[in-house]
C-alpha cells in the first residue's frame, strides 16, 4: 500500500511541477510521476542535509515540488532545446 500511495504522491507532485514549469516537452504519465517521486526523494535528502528535516521524516510538499521542478530544469537540460 505505502508503494500505491508513493505512486500517487509522486504524480501530484510531478504534476504540480510541470504546471509550475510548463514546456513544449512531452513528458507522459511515467515520467511524470518519476519526476514526481525522485523529487520528493531528492529534496528529502538534501533537506536532511541542511537540517531542515530528520532521518525519517518525509519532505514537505512545497520541497518536493521544488526538488521536482529543479529535475525538470536538469532534464531539459541534458536533453537540449526543442523546437
Amino acid at each position: 500500500m505505502a508503494i500505491l500511495v508513493t505512486i500517487i504522491i509522486g504524480f501530484i507532485i510531478g504534476l504540480v511541477a510541470r504546471f509550475i514549469m510548463p514546456g513544449n516537452d512531452a513528458k507522459g504519465f511515467i515520467l511524470t510521476t518519476v519526476v514526481g517521486i525522485v523529487g520528493a526523494v531528492f529534496a528529502t535528502y538534501i533537506g536532511q542535509a541542511i537540517g531542515w528535516y530528520q532521518y525519517g521524516e518525509p519532505a514537505g510538499f512545497f520541497a518536493s515540488v521544488l526538488g521536482a521542478i529543479v529535475l525538470l530544469g536538469v532534464l531539459r537540460l541534458v536533453q537540449g532545446k526543442k523546437v
